[in-house]
């Protein structure tokens, strides 16, 4: 049954590439993985046609842990203020390179199997990044000491150890099945922020040749080792032309959304230069999703602390404004840091100045919780 889908698939896409219509734009929005699963394909095809509906929320490390706690089965911040879970998890892969039991944020790799699996059991959307260290002097990923993207391409002095990272990688991704032994779709955000300076892949450190040939290398040598569940999130960090955000762009046929990066940093009810900017990027990315049949999303942000009482109505909102963007997700709920002597975190919890807010937030229509994306029934017809 899988072979004929597949090759009905595969038919279906070559006949329309082959019209004369369907050389500009790929007006079917097939994945850049022609092998992928059916349920993966299932999930591409009904994002896309969710962004008429509305924007699916998300939060980083949601069931891991919040504000003053840890590892409670069920938990959750985001649940405790709205009565609903984020429609979208976000995970970090970092560490799975030397073979650590945990991630980069401390989660164990075995607990985050697990919340994934339940995650994606209630309907959500895992999305997955992954702050690997630097191939050449392993140290971690904000080690930006020059030629480390270029040492782990083909030829490479870092090119084995890299393949063996990427290795790590595949053999977890195919561990994240579901009840019935499915792949479970995920969306895969490599090399994110990659228009910053503060990562080793980021474009300060190759040219856009190099970062074309890793991007293209990895995405092909995890479909080589049988990952066929995943949907590729091409992101920026901040840009000011097309031509920038395209620079270091693969190409249509190894991205299937298109998103950046953008965090609040001053106070909003004084400054309003994230609201401008990201308005800016979205016109930019809008254009470049619209002429390429893309998804476009709003990977990352968030208002540390969130200070600012109306911050998701009054700000986050402003600044998606009317683009038709799959989902926005904000970063995690760390809770105190000893070292900063500060709180962090991105959503609020019970009490939070913010929380009535959020509430608003959730209450509006065109903001997509859990529940509104188990309706939705993403991995069936």
């Amino acid at each position: 049954m899988k072979k004929t889908l597949f090759a009905l698939i595969t038919f279906f896409y070559v006949g329309i590439s082959c019209s004369s219509k369907a050389q500009t734009i790929d007006t079917k929005s097939s994945l850049s993985d022609k092998k992928s699963t059916p349920e993966t394909i299932i999930l591409y095809k009904k994002l896309k046609q969710l962004t008429q509906k509305g924007i699916l929320f998300g939060h980083q490390d949601d069931l891991a842990y919040g504000v003053n706690w840890k590892y409670e089965a069920g938990r959750s911040d985001v649940k405790e203020v709205t009565g609903d879970y984020p429609a979208v998890y976000g995970w970090d892969l970092g560490g799975l390179e030397k073979k650590s039991p945990n991630n980069i944020d401390g989660i164990p790799f075995d607990k985050m199997r697990q919340f994934i699996k339940e995650a994606h059991a209630r309907g959500g959307i895992i999305t997955l990044s992954w702050h690997f260290d630097n191939p050449l002097t392993g140290k971690n990923a904000w080690d930006t000491t020059p030629k480390s993207l270029a040492s782990a391409l083909p030829g490479g002095e870092s090119h084995e150890k890299f393949k063996s990272w990427l290795d790590e990688a595949a053999k977890y991704i195919l561990t994240l099945k579901d009840k019935n032994g499915k792949l479970i779709p995920m969306l895969y955000r490599p090399y994110h922020e990659l228009t910053g300076n503060w990562f080793w892949w980021c474009k300060n450190n190759g040219s856009p040749e190099e970062f074309k040939l890793l991007w293209k290398f990895t995405i092909d040598y995890l479909q080589k080792k049988g990952v066929h569940n995943l949907i590729y999130v091409y992101n920026t960090a901040d840009f000011k032309t097309k031509e920038e955000f395209l620079e270091y762009y693969p190409g249509s046929d190894y991205a299937d959304i298109l998103s950046f990066d953008n965090y609040q940093y001053n106070d909003p009810t004084k400054d309003n230069s994230f609201v401008e900017n990201c308005q800016r990027q979205f016109k930019i990315m809008d254009e470049v999703a619209k002429e390429q049949n893309k998804i476009m999303a709003f990977a990352e942000t968030g208002y540390e602390a969130i200070p600012y009482d109306k911050w998701w109505t009054n700000t986050l909102m402003k600044a998606i404004g009317d683009y038709k963007i799959s989902y926005v997700l904000v970063w995690r709920n760390h809770g105190w840091q000893e070292k900063e002597k500060k709180m962090h975190y991105y959503a609020p919890f019970k009490g939070q100045v913010s929380e009535k807010d959020f509430v608003d937030f959730y209450n509006l229509d065109k903001i997509l919780f859990e529940k509104d994306a188990a309706k939705e029934n993403l991995y069936k017809k």
